[in-house]
């Protein structure tokens, strides 16, 4: 595991800020995952490729609704579109949100 950084009052320029790039990126990609709408599409995802579709239905939400978190998902980087004729399927771009994922049923789902 990583060891978290320390900020020391002779801290470099350069370091503060990568550190504060660092901050803003962690907190683009945690509103991205505060609405639970997005955190249940990332939960469907981690089991594999989805239609909008699929998603709706799993969700019991609207399409409009369901492609309205899709597309913050997809500018935070988190989820891939692919298109296959009319149906457009997503699937997690990266392992972030499943290792996310993790750490949140760790905390807050898990019992001990």
């Amino acid at each position: 595991m990583t060891s978290l950084p320390v900020m020391t009052p002779d801290m470099s320029q350069e370091d503060m800020d990568r550190m504060l790039a660092n901050a803003v990126t962690a907190s683009n990609f945690l509103k991205a995952i505060s609405h639970e709408g997005r955190l249940m599409i990332l939960c469907h995802l981690v089991s594999g490729e989805k239609s909008v579709s699929e998603l709706e239905a799993l969700l019991s939400t609207r399409q409009a609704a369901v492609s309205q978190q899709l597309s913050r998902l997809r500018l935070e980087g988190l989820v891939t579109p692919r298109r296959d004729g009319k149906t457009i399927y997503y699937r997690l771009a990266d392992d972030r949100p499943r290792r996310m994922l993790e750490l949140v049923y760790e905390l807050f789902c898990k019992d001990d």
